[in-house]
């Protein structure tokens, strides 16, 4: 009989009957899966070997942002934050927006544009917030990566590591902005001349399943694709991180990570 009902609950949860010691097969270079209460690391491989992590650093320039408060002040844009292809809101100089709402699409859709725009008023210039994020990363442990930019986009000396992606994606799941920002499927952007743009969130497992609680994707041809995500189920909490992975894989393993995880 209980044989009878575990089968029917995994089942039910679409959740493939495998054996909870076995790490599911991952296509990416790098991943790692770590319990967000304890970090304990319940598997991993070449989560120290440093690579491009493309948008998935977003996560520290949103969790630098919530942390410095003040976020219905506003920003102006300006004609630099407006440079960064290919991935944009195509926000233009002069407009006004608040920190929040710019936090809230850097999140959900990932724009270039956004994270130079926030990390400008956050810091002065784009070097200056690069600087305090790396601060802010070794800060917290990840201390084997070196960022140049607000958003990962390629440039020569950044990098991180899956662990490190790890350490930071846990911090910023202990925001509560950030973390409710990351879950939220989707969202309206109101453009200051009265357009409205309907945000979907790039993390597909949120939209698949009830128990994932976002984080964040990215892309660039040199870092591949790239995933941070978060399950919660049954009061655990857990975090997969995959680098360097392909656009037919990456949301099944990362899938399949956290599924993994939930049930050690």
């Amino acid at each position: 009989m209980r044989a009878l009902l575990v089968l029917t609950i995994a089942c039910l949860c679409g959740w493939p009957l495998r054996a909870a010691t076995t790490l599911p097969e991952v296509h990416g270079e790098a991943f790692i899966v770590v319990d967000v209460h304890t970090g304990r690391v319940l598997g991993h491989r070449n989560s120290r070997a440093p690579r491009a992590v493309a948008s998935t650093q977003k996560l520290l320039t949103a969790l630098i942002i919530a942390e410095s408060g003040n976020l219905w002040e506003t920003v102006t844009i300006r004609p630099e934050d407006t440079t960064a292809a290919p991935t944009k809101l195509y926000l233009k100089p002069g407009q006004t927006y608040s920190r929040f709402e710019l936090l809230q699409a850097l999140l959900i859709k990932s724009p270039n544009d956004v994270a130079l725009a926030l990390a400008r008023d956050n810091a002065g210039s784009y070097e200056a917030f690069a600087r305090k994020m790396n601060s802010r990363a070794r800060d917290m442990g990840a201390r084997s990566s070196r960022f140049i930019n607000p958003n990962g986009l390629p440039a020569d000396g950044q990098f991180s590591t899956a662990r490190d992606m790890a350490i930071i994606a846990r911090n910023a799941y202990s925001n509560p902005i950030v973390r409710r920002i990351v879950a939220t499927p989707r969202a309206e952007f109101h453009y200051a001349d009265g357009r409205v743009r309907q945000l979907v969130n790039t993390n597909r497992i949120l939209h698949q399943v009830p128990w994932c609680t976002g984080m964040k994707t990215g892309f660039t041809n040199a870092a591949g694709h790239c995933l941070v995500s978060s399950g919660q189920s049954n009061g655990r909490n857990i975090i997969a991180v995959i680098l360097g992975s392909n656009k037919a894989n990456v949301f099944s393993d990362s899938r399949r990570l956290l599924e993994w995880g939930l049930r050690l």
